[in-house]
């Protein structure tokens, strides 16, 4: 994806969830700090945009609708090679403090809310499958992330045990302690090394989605 489509999807999500703003809570916020000029190819891969509404409710009615209006197989994805799929509040397991770090892209009416970037690879770390290995990976490599805030901010994310052995797993990894190691699933009770150790969680939940517009007012149109 790029910068421009990026702001196309926000465009698109604002209008048909009715909001003037949207979280992009996926792997492609990373367009709302650096365009597609200066990531490397690995972070920009997916032509999937990941959104979250600010306002929507349990049964994620507009998520939904994004799904069904902009999602997987629709007009809007065959007609532009990409396509919006519509998540809930409890979808990454972010930080604490995540909410205060939104980048926002697009304009007023119609503001697309981007992960910072270290927030979005913690979440990218606790997911642990081999497309985030290599998307973190890649924006360490291209000194874009750093590893030493990475750890910090995961020390800051509250996770079940199961999360926390996973995410720590992804730390050792990326710290070079066993580097061919493959990754696990949620499933696995993988055993984790003293230097795995070295990179602290505790036990959380989900995210509350919801204090942005706490503290931004509702913003809608």
């Amino acid at each position: 994806m790029n910068r421009e489509q990026l702001l196309r999807a926000v465009k698109a999500a604002t209008i048909i969830t009715e909001e003037s703003a949207i979280i992009v809570i996926g792997s492609q916020s990373i367009l709302g700090t650096w365009d597609e000029t200066v990531l490397p190819e690995e972070a920009v891969q997916s032509m999937e945009v990941d959104m979250c509404p600010l306002d929507d409710d349990d049964s994620e009615r507009l998520a939904n609708r994004l799904d069904e209006h902009v999602g997987y197989g629709s007009d809007f994805s065959a007609k532009y090679g990409f396509y919006i799929d519509g998540v809930g509040k409890n979808t990454a397991i972010l930080p604490d403090g995540w909410d205060s770090r939104l980048a926002e892209v697009g304009e007023p009416g119609s503001l697309g809310l981007c992960l910072d970037p270290h927030d979005l690879c913690v979440a990218k770390m606790v997911a642990n499958r081999d497309k985030d290995r290599v998307f973190v990976t890649a924006l360490v490599a291209a000194g874009l992330i750093d590893s030493g805030t990475l750890f910090d901010r995961l020390a800051q994310t509250e996770l079940t045990t199961d999360q926390r052995v996973i995410a720590e797993d992804f730390a050792g990894w990326l710290a070079g302690q066993e580097p061919s190691r493959p990754a696990r699933s949620a499933s696995e009770t993988p055993r984790v090394s003293d230097a795995d150790r070295e990179v602290r969680a505790h036990v959380r939940g989900g995210v509350p989605i919801r204090s942005y517009r706490q503290q931004n007012g509702n913003r809608r149109r």
